[in-house]
Order: C-alpha cells, then sequence, then structure tokens
C-alpha cells in the first residue's frame, strides 16, 4: 500500500456502528473503571491482609478461567448486542445487592469476594462480545485505529474521570461509588442494544435461511484446531499468557503498597491512578501510528520491554513521585502493545470462530493471572516491593528471549480487506 493510501485509509471515518460500540464501551469503562477503585478501597475496610487483597484482583480473573470459553461459544451463537445487553443486567444487579450488603452493615470479605465473582462473569460475555463485534464496524485498516480509540476511551474514562471520582465517592460514603458502577452497566447495556443488528451476528455469510440451519458453523474443535495448528499465534498466546501473569504477580497488593509504604491518602489513590494512566493514554493515543512509522513487530517488542522495565523500577525505589513515573512508564508499554495485538488476534481469526477464539485466549492468559495475583500477595507479605522486582524481571527476560518472534509479528497478518460488512449504521 502507498503512502498516500494509507493516509486516504487514515482519515477514513469510523462507521456509526462502531461509534455506538465505542459509546457503549465508554459507559462500561465508567462503571468497572469506579468499581475497580472501590472494591479494593472496601477491602480495605474489612481485611489488611495483603494475601486477602489480592485475592480479590485474582477472583476478577477466574471467570475469565470459568467461564471464558462458554461465553465465546455463546457469542458464536447468539445476538452480541442481547448478549452484552443482558450480562450489564447481571452486573447492575449484582452492584445493587452490594450495595444493600453495605448500607446494612452486612458486608464480610467473603460476600464481596462473591460480589466480585459475579462482575467478573458479566465482564466474560460483554467485553468478549465487545472484541468480536469490532472486525465487523470497522475496514480491516481501520483495526488498529479502532482498538486504539476503544483502549483511549477506557483508559481516559477509567483513570481520569471514573477512578478518581471514586476515591472521592468513596472518602464521602462507602456505598456511592458502588450506586455508580451499577448504573454505568445497566446504560451500558442499554446502549449495546442499538449496534447494528448484521454486526452484533455471529454469521453473516452462511447464516441460516427460511428457518434451515447455517451450514458453515466451524465446531468447537476446528476452532481449537485453528489455534493449535497456527504456529505463530499459538506461540504469542503462551508468551502473553505468562507475561499478563507476571504483570498480575506484580501488580496485585499495589492498593496496599501505596497506603503502606508510600503513605499514599485513600483519597488520592483515585488521583495517583489518574497520574499512572495518563502514560497509558498516551501509549493508546499514538500506538497505531506507531504501528505505521516503524511496524508492528518492532512496536511489539519495544512495548513489552518498556512494560516490564516500568514495573521493575517500581519494585527497587523508596521514591513514591519515581514510581509513579515508572508506573507510568510501565502501562504506556502495555497500552502500546494492546493495540497491534488486538489488532493482530481480529485480522487472523475468522469471524465466525472470532468468540470462542477470543475465550479460548483469554481463558489461557486471563485463567492464569488469578494464580499469580495470589501467588504475588503471600510474597508482598515479605515486602510489598518484592512482587514488582519479580513480575519486572520476568517480563524483560520474556522480551528478550521472544525477540524474533515478536519482530515477526508484522509479516502474519493476512491480505488487506478494502471493507467488512455491516459497517454501516
Amino acid at each position: 500500500m502507498s503512502t498516500a493510501t494509507a493516509q486516504k485509509v487514515a482519515r477514513t471515518p469510523m462507521s456509526a456502528g462502531f461509534n455506538r460500540l465505542w459509546t457503549a464501551a465508554i459507559a462500561s469503562n465508567l462503571a468497572d473503571g469506579v468499581g475497580r477503585t472501590a472494591v479494593p478501597l472496601i477491602a480495605t475496610t474489612l481485611t489488611r491482609d495483603p494475601a486477602l487483597i489480592a485475592g480479590l484482583s485474582a477472583v476478577t480473573f477466574l471467570p475469565w478461567l470459568l467461564f471464558g470459553i462458554p461465553a465465546g461459544m455463546l457469542l458464536d451463537r447468539v445476538d452480541r448486542r442481547i448478549a452484552m445487553a443482558v450480562a450489564n443486567s447481571l452486573r447492575f444487579a449484582v452492584a445493587a445487592l452490594l450495595a444493600v450488603l453495605i448500607s446494612t452493615d452486612a458486608l464480610t470479605i467473603w460476600l464481596l469476594y462473591g460480589c466480585v465473582l459475579l462482575f467478573g462473569l458479566g465482564e466474560t460475555v460483554f467485553d468478549n462480545a465487545t472484541t468480536t463485534v469490532v472486525p465487523s464496524l470497522v475496514t480491516r485498516d481501520q483495526l488498529d485505529r479502532a482498538n486504539g480509540r476503544m483502549q483511549s476511551a477506557e483508559i481516559v474514562v477509567q483513570n481520569f474521570i471514573a477512578t478518581p471520582i471514586a476515591g472521592f465517592l468513596f472518602a464521602a460514603a462507602i456505598v456511592l461509588p458502588v450506586w455508580l458502577t451499577g448504573g454505568g452497566f445497566l446504560i451500558a447495556g442499554l446502549l449495546a442494544l442499538t449496534i447494528p443488528a448484521a454486526a452484533a451476528s455471529a454469521y453473516r455469510k452462511g447464516a441460516a435461511v427460511d428457518g434451515e440451519a447455517a451450514q458453515d458453523r466451524p465446531t468447537f474443535s476446528a476452532v481449537v484446531s485453528f489455534l493449535v495448528h497456527h504456529c505463530f499465534l499459538r506461540t504469542m498466546i503462551i508468551l502473553t499468557s505468562i507475561t499478563a501473569s507476571a504483570l498480575a504477580f506484580a501488580q496485585g497488593s499495589v492498593v496496599l503498597l501505596l497506603l503502606q509504604t508510600f503513605s499514599v491518602p485513600a483519597a488520592l489513590i483515585g488521583v495517583v491512578t489518574a497520574a499512572v494512566g495518563v502514560g497509558a493514554l498516551v501509549g493508546a493515543l499514538i500506538s497505531s501510528r506507531l504501528v505505521e512509522r516503524f511496524g508492528r513487530g518492532r512496536v511489539m517488542f519495544c512495548s513489552m520491554l518498556v512494560s516490564g522495565a516500568g514495573v521493575l523500577c517500581v519494585g527497587v525505589t523508596g521514591n513514591v513521585i519515581f514510581a509513579i513515573s515508572s508506573y507510568a512508564v510501565g502501562a504506556f508499554g502495555v497500552a502500546v502493545w494492546n493495540v497491534p495485538w488486538g489488532a493482530l488476534r481480529q485480522a487472523i481469526v475468522p469471524n465466525d470462530m472470532l468468540g470462542r477464539a477470543m475465550g479460548i485466549v483469554r481463558t489461557i492468559g486471563w485463567g492464569l493471572t488469578p494464580i499469580a495475583t495470589v501467588l504475588g500477595g503471600f510474597v508482598a507479605r515479605i515486602d510489598l516491593r518484592l512482587p514488582f522486582v519479580i513480575g519486572g524481571i520476568v517480563v524483560v527476560a520474556l522480551t528478550l528471549i521472544a525477540v524474533r518472534l515478536l519482530l515477526s509479528a508484522g509479516t502474519h497478518v493476512p491480505a488487506t480487506e478494502t471493507a467488512t460488512e455491516g459497517t454501516g449504521s
């Protein structure tokens, strides 16, 4: 593709359908951001045990281990709009229950664990559906831009809007951020229903006609076979799963690290998170441009290296400003990585198996996260900085070991398509 053509594609506006999905994602991210800040803070009123606090982060990802694949199977069979609406209605109901438990002083750490588990169950459906719908709403040339916009919105809403608000609301009344979380989930579920029906369907090609069943639906074993026999994709899934586990290992007790080691007031936890989010936002905004300029492989290699180095530096410093800055650098690396890696998966995996494929990928990657997070919590009992040191070293080492694999990423994107179905409103 020539430079002129690339520039023309870059200026092409996103479809109305994508903008509707983006709006629904913004509302859901608002709820996620408030909830993910409020829940650990609520937990600190029930216990100060680092292992139990880290366990909450572990339970957040546990549903991906238990329900990631079933959620993917569901999304390859049903209207993804309806699935998103039902999933977020469930999360709204759980938030309402949690608010009642807090208001009646009946909440225990174990009931909080149960609520977080149910939140995660809804997340497996909503987030997986969001990812699988994107390729049906944009052209293949727009995948990096679309993923960049989705991630930028997530970072802005969660870190600069939701998270600081959650900290201040928590300081005012513990129950307030919980009600805001539930409201955000409900609105996001309703907005998901406005996505174009054609794009939300798993089977646009070869779909059922006149009541007859579709004939081209790939079986689950075919999806597994596709992932297993695609050498590059298989190896990348393993690499990213271990990397994600190392990062989760490091960050499981970050709230206690900020509160106890760096003496950050509880009301300012959201502000600190927002400061870290600056790095992530910059990474998400410029990632697609970096891919265009330097190539997908180089960007993925450098971003993984930067993320590991940033996490490592958090663990070796006693200065709060340097720690937050290093954390922001690590977040920058993660954000840059997520955009090309997400676009690469969407480009390689066919739409009619994308839901199940993403379920498998996230089950493997995020399914290991609870184990890593809990282990990190126990290590944090020794020293709250130690998980960051170990996690950062692991990520840096993995990056250097996989340098050839990462640099080859740009050669595995299928031929560019000029358009996809379902891009209209």
